[in-house]
């Protein structure tokens, strides 16, 4: 009979270790961990699974723990923790959250991942210039530009910010758009693009009402002690151009806590008629994965660290997709823009149109509305 050897027991261990660390997708070491009683103690003693997370999302290091949630009709929602200490069943558990956490950030659908505008760091002409129009991707709404203005300045450099709640405390993003707005309706059409964009994602320090708390944060000017950035982008040149720039990141990045910041660095556009500096943007969208319900984390003060949540028998946004009898919810900002859409269109009957605003056909009135549930 033909001799069949295991190559791993001719190999030293940490040889061995090292061939194995060399999978770079989990799918190979959750078959690894299958061969052999030997390549299994391997895999899981050695963490693998969590090294290649560790290796494509290095903030996951911040994980203090983890609960493994499972649903069963029986007992209820049953949660069990990973305890400090490195026995079998800890090591299991490991393997099994971790190699799930990698298959998900490469695997679940991709989608438009904001939830809601939270607050922009100036506004011209609140609420009919607000941040809540970046999330309409239609250039009309209600026969009315759909944009954000941020105010005037006589200063070139001065930036701005756009902050986001994106659709789940855990997001694997990988790359954000942005199209800045044409004033069609000024003279020679200028475009108030800024210069630059960087994007930073995080989770706030303190539990708030993201809203009305963050605004007035931005009004006293102190949102840095809001916020624990755990990703910070570089500098990306933004054309001048009316058209949705792409702005891929490096690689993917797993927004822990679900808050995108977006920085609008410098202003290229002077409007005529008072001589001041603008940034102003038509539509927004953050491109990724939601992890959620599959995951969730709780943040721990003030170490920052956080508990990783873990619930495999959850059903995914792919096959809550899928099902045709799942009734959809509807998100608030959805709805307020609709809102704000039949009132411009009442008032636009009544003849109560204020003066200088723009109205014409727009040609994208069917657009579908699939970014606005959830």
């Amino acid at each position: 009979m033909e001799v069949r050897l295991d190559f791993l027991n001719l190999l030293p261990l940490d040889m061995s270790r090292k061939i194995l660390m060399c999978f770079d997708d989990v799918s190979d070491i959750v078959r690894a961990s299958a061969v052999s009683r030997r390549w299994q103690h391997l895999v899981l003693g050695n963490g693998l699974s969590k090294h290649l997370c560790f290796r494509s999302f290095p903030h996951l290091s911040r994980v203090a723990s983890i609960v493994e949630v499972m649903n069963s009709e029986v007992n209820g929602n049953e949660e069990a923790a990973c305890s400090s200490s490195r026995d079998s069943k800890s090591v299991q558990r490991d393997h099994r959250v971790y190699s799930y956490l990698a298959h998900a950030s490469a695997s679940f659908l991709m989608r438009n991942c904001i939830l809601e505008a939270i607050t922009a760091s100036s506004t011209d002409n609140d609420p009919e210039e607000s941040i809540t129009n970046t999330l309409e991707a239609r250039d009309l709404i209600a026969r009315r530009a759909s944009y954000w203005s941020s105010k005037g300045h006589f200063k070139p450099d001065v930036s701005e910010t756009l902050i986001y709640k994106l659709v789940s405390n855990l997001c694997v993003v990988t790359e954000i758009n942005i199209r800045p707005f044409q004033a069609f309706f000024q003279s020679g059409s200028p475009i108030y693009s800024s210069k630059a964009v960087r994007f930073r994602f995080g989770h706030l320090k303190h539990v708030m009402d993201l809203r009305s708390d963050l605004a007035g944060e931005l009004h006293r000017g102190s949102t840095k002690e809001m916020f624990t950035w755990t990703y910070t982008s570089p500098e990306f040149p933004m054309a001048q151009e009316n058209c949705l720039q792409k702005f891929k990141l490096p690689q993917p990045v797993l927004c822990i806590g679900g808050i995108l910041q977006i920085e609008l660095l410098g202003r290229v556009q002077r409007q005529e008629t008072d001589a001041l500096f603008y940034i102003c943007v038509s539509h927004v969208q953050v491109i990724g994965r939601s992890l959620s319900p599959a995951f969730d984390i709780e943040i721990l003060e003030p170490s920052w660290e956080f508990i990783l949540k873990c619930n495999r028998q959850a059903k995914t946004y792919n096959q809550l997709s899928m099902l045709d009898n799942e009734p959809l919810t509807i998100l608030p900002t959805y709805l307020e823009r609709r809102v704000i859409e039949l009132r411009q269109i009442v008032n636009m009957l009544r003849g109560n149109v204020v003066q200088g605003e723009y109205y014409a056909w727009g040609d994208e009135e069917d657009e579908s509305d699939e970014d606005f549930v959830a």
